[in-house]
This record gives C-alpha cells, sequence and structure tokens, in this order.
C-alpha cells in the first residue's frame, strides 16, 4: 500500500481550477487500486496536504499519468505558490478504532 502526498499552498482558485480538481477526483476514484484521500490544512490555513492511498504502485502510476492530472500539472504555476510530492510505503497502520481510517487495518470495528 502507498501513499502519495501532495503539499502545497495556493494563490488563488479560478474556474479552470476547480474544473480540473473535480475531475481529478473523478479520475483517481475511477481508477482500481485508489483507497480514498483525506486532506489536512495548516493552522494558518496558508499549507495544504491532500494525501492520496493507493493499494498497488501501478493503480498511482496510473493515475500520475492520467491526461486529466497532466494538464493540472502543466498549469500549475497559475494556482499554487509551490509544492512538493512525497510518495511513502505503508508498512503498517493501526490505531484504537476511535478514528475513521480509510485503510484496512485500521477501521473501526463495527
Amino acid at each position: 500500500m502507498l501513499s502519495s502526498s501532495f503539499i502545497f499552498t495556493t494563490i488563488k482558485t479560478d474556474e479552470e481550477f476547480l474544473r480540473l480538481d473535480a475531475l481529478i477526483d473523478k479520475v483517481a476514484n475511477a481508477t482500481v487500486g485508489y483507497i480514498g484521500k483525506e486532506i489536512w490544512v495548516s493552522e494558518d490555513g496558508k499549507k495544504r496536504n491532500s494525501v492520496y492511498f493507493w493499494e498497488t504502485r501501478e493503480a498511482l502510476e496510473e493515475f500520475a499519468k492520467h491526461p486529466t492530472h497532466l494538464e493540472a500539472k502543466r498549469q500549475y504555476k497559475k494556482w499554487y505558490g509551490g509544492f512538493n510530492i512525497v510518495i511513502s510505503e505503508i508498512q503498517k497502520s493501526y490505531g484504537d478504532g476511535a478514528l475513521d481510517s480509510l485503510l484496512p487495518n485500521n477501521r473501526k470495528k463495527s
């Protein structure tokens, strides 16, 4: 299992940004092997982190190569003040079950 963290700051969001953002969510959701996404925002609201979870590297690579994703990447300077991508392999996930989780070993028991 993998996570891809897209850490960024925004300088503006226009209609084109919102259109592509919605399409990218649809692409991710349609990718076999996509688990889900969690979004984090810094305390001051300036930095965001969208963490996508993937069952396999192939699923992540399929998403990364999708034309809609590539279109957004080409235009990123219009919307982002900067970004950083972190790809991580998840070795283990656990918790007390009190928090909802996208990860199978950490889901709250019914």
